[in-house]
């Protein structure tokens, strides 16, 4: 999809109107003599005891003339300390002075402060909405390392998660297979249904959470006394390969077992690879496969997977 003039200026407009809240048009960042990249410098060099200057330009993406004149400028007020590399005297590194230390503990007292005050005005669903947001920002444009899925959490579901199912369905299923809008009503039935027939000693639902933001849902419902079914897992892009599809099947196989079923079934598509590899590490196994039908917009080859309890 071609990036627009509309995207670009909704970019645009967000830096401006984040760099005003954050204050850093201001004078000096969180009310100190010190600008933000100057700031940023502080708070790199305490990440570590020695930098070399070479490093901290690049991981900081600055001109070197510049970064030259700001450490100068660090070294005449007692901020940092500069030295050739003992293994390599062309190179430089450079060290906060117990003065520096001083000075981050300061700028990371203040910074606390006002985050903590810009988060304290809002109401906790707001709250909850920015930082979400937030997290979603830097996971797509950040460089944070994929982790196994130590961290990935499921719950019941609360209010606005069956909104969520049918949307995220709706959207992944259109970018990722090109289904229609009739596979969106599908779930939206799916979902309705369970609500509307309920059985909670032998149905259940779980959302898939890390870092607090929703990345993946599935069901469990009644397909007869003795058979329960799997439906509607989904795992967002972002989240995929963290372990959340075989978290929240593994959830469903457990339920399922201790709900009395004595088989679990689901029915997918061939175009489902990935999850496929998942459904075999689970113990299912593929009984079933439909011939190709007109669904969704698209020729759909169904299959009907199956684990014995």
């Amino acid at each position: 999809m071609e990036v627009t003039e509309g995207d670009i200026g909704t970019v645009r407009a967000f830096n401006r109107f984040y760099t005003g809240v954050i204050g850093v048009l201001g004078e000096g960042h969180v009310q100190t003599p010190y600008s933000l990249t100057e700031a940023r410098v502080i708070f790199e060099l305490a990440q570590r005891k020695d930098t070399e200057v070479l490093a901290l330009r690049r991981d900081l993406g600055l001109d070197a003339g510049y970064l030259s004149r700001m450490l100068t400028r660090f070294e005449a007020d007692g901020l940092v300390a500069r030295e050739r590399s003992p293994g390599d005297a062309r190179r430089q590194v450079v060290r906060l002075t117990a003065r520096g230390r001083e000075v981050f503990a300061m700028l990371d007292e203040r910074s606390v402060t006002e985050i903590r005050g810009l988060l304290a005005g809002l109401p906790a669903a707001d709250r909850g909405r920015l930082l979400a947001a937030m997290r979603t920002i830097h996971g797509i444009l950040g460089d944070r390392p994929r982790r196994a899925g130590r961290d990935v959490v499921l719950r019941p579901l609360r209010p606005g998660d069956l909104g969520w199912i049918v949307e995220r369905n709706g959207a992944l299923y259109d970018v990722e297979c090109g289904w229609d809008r009739t596979y969106e009503a599908l779930v939206a039935k799916v979902v309705a249904d369970y609500v509307g027939g309920h059985d909670p000693e032998r149905e259940n639902a779980w959302i898939a959470e890390s870092g607090g933001v929703r990345v993946g849902g599935v069901f469990c419902v009644r397909r007869d006394d003795d058979v329960a079914q799997l439906r509607l897992l989904h795992v967002e892009p972002e989240a995929r390969g963290l372990g959340v599809g075989a978290a929240l099947v593994g959830e469903c196989v457990r339920f399922a077992t201790e709900a009395g079923y004595t088989e679990m079934m689901l029915w997918t598509t061939a175009l489902q690879r990935p999850a496929h590899r998942i459904y075999e590490r689970a113990g299912f196994v593929l009984e079933e496969e439909e011939p190709p039908v007109e669904r969704f917009g698209d020729v759909v080859h169904g299959q009907v997977w199956r684990k014995k309890l």
